[in-house]
């Protein structure tokens, strides 16, 4: 097995994303911990929020895995680094 696929089965869920599914392309943190995500479209959505638009396939690239009862986003290993999450830029929450 792989790193990839040994990557994949840390994740609890990959969903399927729709064709017109959005990318995050930043991260809100507060106290360098991640509460939200920005969009492709710009908008930010919570964390909890974007966990569940990505169950719904409205989020491309990401699985759900989980922290004791938390859940969260991870990047889908596709052998690219640009576009983990850990790598994405750092945003200002929307209020």
């Amino acid at each position: 097995m792989n790193g990839h696929e040994l990557a994949k089965q840390a994740l609890d869920q990959i969903p399927q994303a729709d064709t017109n599914a959005k990318r995050i392309v930043g991260l809100v943190k507060e106290g360098g911990r991640i509460t939200g995500y920005q969009l492709s479209d710009n908008t930010v959505v919570e964390k909890q929020q974007a966990v569940n638009m990505a169950k719904q396939g409205q989020i491309a690239g990401v699985g759900i895995a989980h922290r004791g009862d938390t859940e969260y986003l991870k990047s889908i290993p596709d052998g690219s680094e640009n576009n983990n999450l850990g790598n994405l830029p750092a945003v200002s929450p929307q209020n």
